[in-house]
């Protein structure tokens, strides 16, 4: 269960809230409804004012806890991706990110998080921009000896059924993380088992979600990655066994190409 609270009213849009032990930010505004956590400067919900449902998937269960990745929405992978270091993951995306600047206009909202060191330098800024579509852009900027440093844009996207959804504008070829091998895959992709590939892709991703008559349109900017992932039944963390029905995980990556300080890495969602 969630203990939701009110801390305090920012502006009349935006508002901040604890869930359980991790400090969230609330977005309601004409153009939609965000959900912000501070720790991981971590978008867990968007859904724009035309449309019916949620564009990303929370988990059922999420327990909303410190130190523990939430598991759903939109986690930032900084500065590693899986196991290249403890934790996996990184740790940007179980770190207490500050809300530094904001602008709330008519037709659209600026957001901005930074995460700064033990040192208080500053490592990575996120700018999210909600309006028509949502946009997320990751500025890394690191400290001396951040070296090696990659990124994912883990995000989950909400679905009707992964029966009925197709990834589509991916390559033929990927690489299978699971058989560690290069293997050529169908496009359009139809998900029926565990998958976790990465493709060589710089071309935007759809998503077309049959059973809620949508298509999400997901850009990637400056990337060169695209992991594809659904762990179908395999146990996973804080989700429930058949969790994994009703998503997918289209990430926005740079894993093979180390990211350059003040280098950007953007993810645009929009919904037809």
């Amino acid at each position: 269960m969630i203990n939701i609270q009110r801390q305090q009213q920012i502006t009349p849009e935006l508002s901040l809230y604890t869930y359980n032990e991790i400090p969230v930010l609330h977005l309601q505004h004409a153009i939609g409804t965000a959900k912000i956590a501070l720790q991981g400067s971590h978008l867990f919900s968007w859904q724009p004012a035309h449309s019916k449902q949620d564009v990303l998937w929370l988990s059922e269960i999420e327990p909303f806890e410190t130190s523990t990745a939430i598991r759903g929405g939109i986690p930032i992978c900084y500065p590693w991706f899986n196991n290249a270091g403890t934790p996996a993951h990184g740790f940007a995306r179980i770190s207490l990110w500050q809300l530094s600047d904001y602008a709330i206009n008519a037709d659209k909202v600026r957001l901005v998080f930074s995460l700064f060191s033990a040192h208080n330098v500053i490592l990575a800024k996120v700018e999210m921009l909600f309006g028509e579509h949502c946009d997320l852009r990751f500025t890394h900027y690191g400290e001396a000896g951040m070296e090696k440093v990659q990124l994912a844009l883990h995000s989950y996207f909400n679905i009707g059924n992964i029966a009925h959804t197709d990834i589509a504008n991916l390559p033929t070829e990927c690489f299978n993380a699971l058989t560690r091998q290069q293997e050529s895959v169908p496009s359009p992709r139809h998900i029926a088992e565990n998958v976790d590939c990465v493709y060589t892709t710089q071309q935007l991703t759809e998503i077309r979600d049959h059973d809620n008559q949508r298509t999400i349109i997901v850009e990637h900017h400056n990337a060169g990655d695209v992991v594809l992932w659904n762990p179908w039944h395999k146990p996973t963390g804080n989700m429930t066994e058949n969790g994994y029905q009703t998503m997918v995980c289209v990430e926005t990556a740079r894993i093979n190409r180390y990211l350059d300080a003040g280098e950007t890495v953007a993810v645009r969602l929009r919904v037809e």
